[in-house]
């Protein structure tokens, strides 16, 4: 297996390193998905033990402008790997200052991910910067389980509001109760709820726009609203650990078991499943 990537473009090592910084506070440890025409970083969960799933793609001319890999076989062309995005992301906290960098495998200590940088500094001096990140390789025997997190079967589709004004919803709602339930219609309306012993605290968003369901019917009640219970920790985690401003943001519910979110970059698409609480 062979891979080499490069990135000389400030503007796109920017975005790039962006994506990792974000992807590392929603997740310590993914897989690295390596195809001949794509990077994905993935995350599987389970939604009957309560852990969330994650997909993040991007096409390699997004952000490389060499981009070279051999995979294990012929009928096997692509590379899995696990690997410590939280590690990745500490060690290029120096990389603001970065204006190129190249990724390649390596076989240094049986097996690692080398990343070198190069860093110019305001004398107009550069210098090259190398680490090496610790990897283990996916067995194939596992490949068929890699499959892209696709829209499930959902009861009600919904843009989302600007996602600082969830945010900042969501945080209020936090220290009322641990259950956010989140319940929307195909008539552009999303509400997100609260209770308590003590209290019962509804935020209501109108107007929302709905993008058509593949599974929709004539005899379908607009109004009707799909009702999924979640932690709200875990929904408070992907809203602050979304960064910039996605050209799409939707949620996907299918009433008590899942809150399928979707958010789609310039660069890069994230798909984020939430599992239902108990």
């Amino acid at each position: 297996m062979r891979f080499r990537a490069e990135i000389v473009d400030q503007d796109s090592l920017d975005h790039f390193l962006g994506v990792i910084n974000m992807l590392a506070d929603l997740t310590k440890i993914c897989i690295l998905h390596i195809c001949p025409d794509k990077l994905s970083f993935i995350l599987f969960g389970n939604p009957e033990s309560g852990t969330v799933s994650l997909w993040c793609e991007s096409r390699k001319e997004n952000f490389f402008s060499t981009f070279e890999m051999e995979g294990l076989s012929v009928e096997n062309h692509e590379i899995s790997l696990q690997l410590s995005l939280e590690k990745v992301s500490s060690a290029w906290k120096s990389a603001h200052r970065a204006e190129a960098m190249k990724v390649k495998l390596s076989n240094k200590h049986s097996g690692s991910l080398k990343v070198c940088v190069k860093l110019r500094f305001f004398s107009g001096k550069s210098r090259i910067v190398a680490e090496y990140f610790p990897i283990q390789f996916i067995r194939t025997n596992f490949w068929n389980e890699m499959q892209e997190l696709t829209v499930p079967y959902s009861n009600v589709s919904i843009y989302l509001p600007a996602l600082e004004i969830m945010k900042k919803f969501v945080k209020k709602l936090k220290p009322v109760g641990d259950h956010l339930i989140i319940e929307a219609n195909q008539n552009g309306e999303l509400n997100l709820k609260i209770e308590s012993e003590s209290l019962n605290v509804t935020i209501y968003f109108k107007n929302l726009e709905n993008p058509p369901l593949e599974n929709d019917s004539e005899d379908k009640d607009p109004e009707e609203m799909a009702i999924v219970h979640t932690d709200i920790k875990q929904v408070l985690h992907l809203i602050t650990g979304i960064r910039g401003n996605p050209t799409r943001a939707v949620v996907h519910i299918v009433t008590n078991r899942i809150a399928y979110f979707e958010f789609l970059h310039e660069n890069f698409s994230l798909k984020y499943i939430i599992p239902a609480l108990p």
